[in-house]
């Protein structure tokens, strides 16, 4: 392979003339083939009263909507013209630095296609540091405008974010951080750090995209939040929390709490989950899945705590789990439907348990799991591996006798014989819901639902008459059901 000649690259620094080290003035007046990222830089204006020639990539800009493809467009003609002579191409600030074009061309030097020399330039971080009057040892982030994810974000960290150049990107900056911040939090935006044209504007997090002149000489400073009320809906502040009621001066039963004394609170927890999912009430919702998390964490604390495991390995081996069991999303497999999936995550499951003997197959259901779901998921189970009916016919027919069995049971039978064919029945319902795809305890407990609302109207229109209960015949009370059922329709 040709080698290529070499590529220079220079900053030209965050503001004016006067921070540019005298090497890199240099060799900006004196290059015959120098490149600029962009010529809109206030070091540009006075070098060129001082004959300095260059190429710019401005309009590489106007050709592309999205950034990664002036990029490397940018890149490709850098290798291109290297082909025939060393170039020297200069961006803002330092080379190192929010720079994607460099570490573009970085990565194409590690595969032989060309050489780059990273040279000399100021960053623009150390006088926006100095604009702002922050120490960056208290720890910062530096995060790109264009691409900003709220994921991203450490609250307990300063922020530092480039390329807020104009009031789309503003905008979109501000949305993100107000997933996370008070609309009313104070932020600073910096332009030119340093330079004699050094602006520096205090303003509330929800004017942000209001600033009249923003440039792409313009970065976002947001201080670091030290109030853990502010901090609420971030992971970081939960576990510190909970590790904080588990510690030497937290609550005194959270300290007491064990794996086995947590787990009925595991169950009530859910359950009333399960409610709030099938009542369809949002802010339910949003409470019991808080509380089910709290059960987790502590479960976690605990693991800490006794030095047995922490949430880190519980979140690692989910992560890893479910990137391993679909590689449909996560690898190159292809999957037609549901059913596909199923089937990859059953044969995955297998394969991880890395040839050793297969445990009893009804084994793996909870011991403490509700009967009907207990019932369901071992008729799952066998299903799995060919114990079924061809298809829902035989299950009627199971259903229809095991109902005539319960039936001479409850005349004739003692009290242990028509406990166990009322179970039967269940049981072979249980294996009609798994052909229509009905969960049978999501069925029942819709049910249930449904009765506590019929009956609290029942309850009611009881109240409302000034009689008891027993004062009512059966058909005033089935009045008051038929309107409940009126109602719900």
């Amino acid at each position: 392979m040709q080698l290529s000649h070499t590529i220079t690259v220079i900053g030209l620094g965050a503001g004016d003339l006067d921070q540019i080290p005298l090497g890199v003035y240099k060799q900006l007046k004196n290059e015959h083939h120098l490149f600029l990222r962009t010529k809109e830089h206030p070091v540009v204006k006075e070098l060129e009263s001082e004959g300095m020639t260059y190429t710019s990539f401005d309009s590489v800009y106007e050709k592309h909507e999205r950034f990664e493809a002036v990029y490397e467009e940018i890149v490709q003609e850098l290798v291109a013209a290297s082909k025939e002579h060393s170039v020297l191409y200069a961006v803002p600030g330092h080379p190192l630095v929010a720079e994607k074009t460099v570490q573009l061309l970085l990565e194409l030097q590690e595969n032989g296609e060309a050489e780059v020399v990273i040279g000399g330039g100021q960053s623009f971080l150390d006088a926006l540091f100095a604009s702002v009057g922050a120490d960056p040892i208290d720890g910062f982030q530096l995060l790109d405008g264009t691409s900003l994810s709220v994921h991203d974000i450490q609250m307990t960290q300063q922020l530092i974010i480039g390329q807020v150049y104009d009031g789309f990107i503003a905008s979109e900056v501000k949305l993100t951080l107000m997933e996370l911040y008070p609309y009313d939090f104070e932020v600073m935006l910096v332009t030119a750090a340093g330079s004699s044209d050094e602006k520096v504007e205090r303003l509330p997090l929800v004017e942000l995209d209001r600033v009249a002149q923003l440039s792409n000489l313009t970065s976002l400073y947001v201080p670091a939040v030290k109030d853990r009320s502010q901090r609420y809906k971030q992971y970081s502040a939960l576990r510190e929390i909970i590790s904080t009621l588990r510690g030497p001066d937290g609550c005194p039963w959270d300290r007491e709490q064990t794996h086995q004394s947590l787990k009925k609170y595991l169950i009530e927890e859910t359950y009333e989950l399960l409610e709030a999912i099938d009542e369809d009430d949002i802010d339910h919702m949003v409470e019991e899945l808080g509380d089910v998390l709290l059960q987790v964490l502590l479960h976690a604390q605990i693991g800490e705590d006794e030095g047995m495991f922490n949430m880190e390995e519980v979140m690692e081996g989910l992560s890893s789990k479910m990137v391993r069991r679909h590689p449909h999303v996560f690898g190159d497999v292809e999957v037609g439907d549901s059913a596909e999936v199923k089937a990859n995550w059953a044969e995955i499951k297998k394969q991880e348990k890395g040839g050793q003997s297969q445990p009893p197959l009804l084994k793996g259901v909870a011991k403490g799991a509700p009967a009907l779901m207990k019932a369901y998921e071992y008729q799952k189970k066998a299903a799995g591996v060919g114990f079924d009916w061809d298809n829902v016919k035989g299950a009627w027919e199971k259903v229809w006798e095991e109902l005539k069995e319960f039936e001479q049971e409850a005349e004739n039978g003692s009290e242990q014989d028509r406990k166990q064919e009322f179970g039967d029945v269940l049981f072979a319902l249980v294996n009609v819901s798994r052909f229509y795809r009905i969960h049978p305890e999501e069925a029942l407990s819709m049910t249930n639902s449904k009765f506590y609302r019929r009956f609290s109207h029942v309850e009611e229109r009881v109240n409302q008459s000034g009689k008891p209960f027993e004062d009512h015949s059966l058909e005033e009370l089935d009045a008051f059901w038929d309107e409940a059922k009126n109602e719900s329709h």
